[in-house]
């Protein structure tokens, strides 16, 4: 039986008990109004652990979250200040993998909290704004508590949530979180017209959240017939399939359809989605998962990193002792772009950091390798683009020393001289 409160009303302690494990909904789709409600009232319930995968809403702080432990697969949008702070723990793994460690109670979830759209003449919810794991929680979880929000879309995907799995709900009738379109800069600009080069007619896509993805979807309104197949979308999406750009008809498979695990952007993203047969949201395992993307021909994949260095290394979680980003679905998709026929994986970032005094083209990482050299296909800075599949140690340090900051070059270049005389 399904017990309904509001969000000024809503009692977690009917649903939550002490030294339970709490699994949110993330980015535009976290439930903003149960994470209030579990931040005044976690104190007084006792010994909880929540995991959040990535939170943009800024209501967990070092402050608000002192009442229970807090987890993430990364330090990305408003956790990194939970990371400087010392009151986040890193669980480091692969967004395609969060669903089945649910599922199989590594990641523990005796409650679920879900942002979902209004039910429809059926009773069934859709999970609105993001698809990822919601249902293996739904599926693991003793008690599901869903917010049930009038403002998020209804959204196709490959699974609803029915009104009877539904243990407790608020209702709300609020903005989602947004995450609007970063303003991209000169920097921004000059990479994503690199990236645009590699990006022909029917490719399909999938990007990332920031300035430099943003960028590049502007730069591709002369393209034809591009598709999608990404953990997320923004507002850049509807961009293109305005302009008649994003068809997604040359798709291998889901033709005419874009594939996405999650909406994360402004309102004009969720009003495009509502009820938009062409936009599906799917869980983990097709968004990432290794026998659905080794079908896709032509995926061009577009990932940043913090830092690179000479051997093709990918660093996109840490620098020394700040904890900055997160392992996020970038391996799968780098491996994915670089195999599949006819396409690319890339990697961008500006050449240099804290106003040009630190390379991000480096002799050595300053943190983990969140990408091994192996895997990595092109890696993109403001100064061009190094192609590193295929090519020797020594080949691949030359190119990477040549789309650095050429302030740094003549020291890179003294360490591609050492792997040089080496061989490796």
């Amino acid at each position: 039986m399904i017990t309904t409160a509001t969000a000024a009303t809503v009692d977690l302690a009917r649903f939550v008990r002490r030294g339970d494990r709490i699994v949110i909904g993330q980015a535009c789709g976290e439930p903003t109004a149960l994470v209030e409600a579990l931040i005044a009232q976690g104190r007084d319930i006792g010994d909880l652990q929540v995991f959040i995968a990535t939170s943009f809403s800024g209501l967990f702080t070092p402050d608000s979250a002192e009442s229970f432990g807090l987890a993430s697969m990364g330090a990305i949008g408003a956790l990194r200040s939970m990371t400087k702070a010392g009151k986040l723990s890193i669980v480091p793994c692969h967004v395609g993998q969060i669903g089945a460690m649910i599922e199989a109670g590594v990641i523990g979830c005796d409650v679920a909290f879900l942002q979902v759209s209004p039910a429809d003449a059926e009773g069934h919810h859709s999970f609105g704004l993001i698809a990822d794991h919601v249902g293996a929680m739904v599926a693991r979880a003793r008690t599901v508590v869903a917010e049930i929000n009038e403002r998020v879309p209804w959204t196709y995907g490959d699974a609803v949530l029915p009104a009877r799995r539904i243990d407790g709900a608020i209702t709300v009738s609020r903005a989602p979180v947004e995450v609007p379109p970063p303003r991209a800069g000169a920097t921004d600009e000059a990479i994503a017209a690199v990236i645009a080069g590699y990006i022909e007619d029917g490719a399909v896509l999938q990007v990332g959240v920031g300035a430099i993805p943003d960028a590049v979807m502007r730069l591709l309104t002369d393209r034809r017939d591009l598709g999608v197949h990404s953990g997320m979308i923004g507002d850049g999406y509807v961009d293109l399939v305005e302009a008649g750009v994003m068809t997604n008809a040359r798709k291998t498979s889901d033709v005419g359809i874009g594939i996405t695990g999650a909406l994360i952007g402004s309102r004009r993203l969720f009003d495009h989605a509502h009820r938009n047969r062409a936009i599906r949201l799917c869980g983990a395992q097709v968004t990432h998962g290794d026998a659905v993307l080794a079908g896709i021909a032509r995926l061009v994949t577009i990932n940043s990193a913090l830092e690179v260095d000479l051997t093709g290394q990918v660093n996109a979680e840490a620098s020394g002792d700040a904890y900055l980003g997160g392992t996020g679905g970038q391996v799968d998709y780098v491996r994915a772009g670089s195999r599949s026929p006819g396409g690319r994986s890339i990697i961008a970032l500006p050449a240099t950091a804290k106003g040009g005094t630190i390379s991000k083209i480096v002799a050595a990482l300053n943190g983990p390798v969140t990408t091994a050299r192996a895997d990595v296909d092109v890696i993109v800075t403001e100064f061009g683009a190094a192609e590193l599949k295929g090519q020797s140690l020594a080949e691949r340090a030359r190119r990477l020393v040549a789309i650095a900051h050429p302030d740094f070059r003549e020291t890179l270049d003294r360490a591609a001289f050492a792997i040089r005389q080496r061989g490796f």
